[in-house]
């Protein structure tokens, strides 16, 4: 790693969005792992076991504090498995400027949404 204090304060930025939003935390992560000095790919990689790790700790916090339904939860899972899985293989295949553009369409298209969901509740 090349830039301790980036990756740090990438993993604290990371940390507080999958905890309060259950996702999000990688659109902060891969651009900063990136400014690290991280490949596109590896950039991406690494957050994404960040967001396991991460993940897994958010979890175990919800479960213990009762937040948290396995059975609400189960009929996802498969699919996340696959998508997983499927996403993994098309990862090695993509270049890694492919990858970049897919990565910030998928963000600026999640800020768009997000912001429309903020305006129609003003408008409507």
């Amino acid at each position: 790693m090349k830039n301790k204090k980036t990756a740090f304060l990438a993993g604290i930025f990371a940390g507080i969005l999958n905890g309060l939003f259950g996702s999000g935390g990688g659109t902060v992560a891969v651009p900063l792992l990136k400014k690290s000095g991280f490949s596109q790919k590896e950039a991406q990689a690494t957050a994404l076991l960040m967001m396991f790790v991460l993940s897994t700790v958010s979890a175990g916090i919800y479960l213990f504090e009762g937040h948290l339904s396995f059975s609400d939860a189960a009929g996802f899972i498969p699919g996340g498995i696959l998508g997983g899985v499927a996403a993994s293989v098309c990862f090695k295949k993509i270049k890694p400027e492919l990858l970049r553009k897919i990565f910030g369409g998928f963000v600026t298209f999640s800020a768009a949404k997000m912001l429309w969901g903020i305006v129609s509740e003003w408008i409507f």
